[in-house]
């Protein structure tokens, strides 16, 4: 007295179904917020991203101080690039 063998086949399909309509929509709506929350900045990365903005503000600021005080008067002046030929945001 056996169990049939048509009961074993309507587990594996029911099996497959859950994979297919429950499993796989899981899995790639699981990978894709991943992706979505890993391509944002952590606090600490937006934190040195600031500090390192700032640094270069100020390293240019101090470099065309420089550049004023080395120059002799009747030098001409080259003109500077631009801030958007640089790819600065500010």
């Amino acid at each position: 007295m056996g169990v049939p063998e048509y009961v074993f086949g309507g587990f594996i399909a029911l099996g497959v179904c859950g994979m297919l309509f429950i499993g796989l929509p899981w899995m790639i709506l699981h990978y894709i917020s991943k992706a979505r929350s890993n391509s944002a900045l952590s606090e600490e990365d937006g934190r040195m991203l600031e500090d390192l903005w700032r640094s270069a503000k100020t390293m240019e600021r101090r470099i065309e101080t420089m550049e004023r005080l080395l120059e002799p008067e009747g030098t001409v002046i080259r003109p500077r690039p631009s801030t958007t030929s640089r790819g600065d945001m500010n």
